[in-house]
């Protein structure tokens, strides 16, 4: 793909951005969770991760290099897979009070699914040795 690195790019970007949109609301407690933001839950930081790793594969998606690629493409899997385990984790029901779904929280995922599709066609020409 012609332009997969740029893709690439603008999806880690648009990844950190929706880390600090809302993804939940948990109503018997009055709070919004992000990614970066938690309060009066154990969540901690979960959108954290999502955010080192697209900073990360930013770098990754600009070296022209085998090596960068292949490891973009780990490093994109893993973000797509801490992704899951936030859209599991999250918005998860506890005690009978079940979370309200948010923009963010999808918007994570999708753009973490896009960034992995960036990540598995680099555009990056390879020459042959004779």
């Amino acid at each position: 793909m012609k332009f997969s690195k740029w893709a690439g790019v603008v999806m880690a970007l648009l990844v950190i951005g929706s880390c600090l949109l809302p993804w939940v609301y948990i109503e018997p407690i009055n709070t919004t969770v992000t990614g970066i933001s938690a309060p009066g839950t154990n969540f901690g930081k979960p959108g954290l991760m999502n955010i080192i790793v697209s900073v990360l594969a930013i770098f990754l998606f600009l070296i022209q290099r085998v090596w960068a690629k292949r490891t973009n493409i780990f490093l994109c899997a893993f973000n797509l897979a801490w992704t899951a385990r936030n859209f599991i984790i999250i918005p998860a029901c506890a005690a009978g009070d079940c979370p309200t779904k948010k923009i963010g929280l999808f918007l994570v995922v999708l753009f973490s699914i896009f960034m992995m599709v960036a990540a598995l066609f680099p555009d990056m020409k390879i020459e042959e040795k004779k």
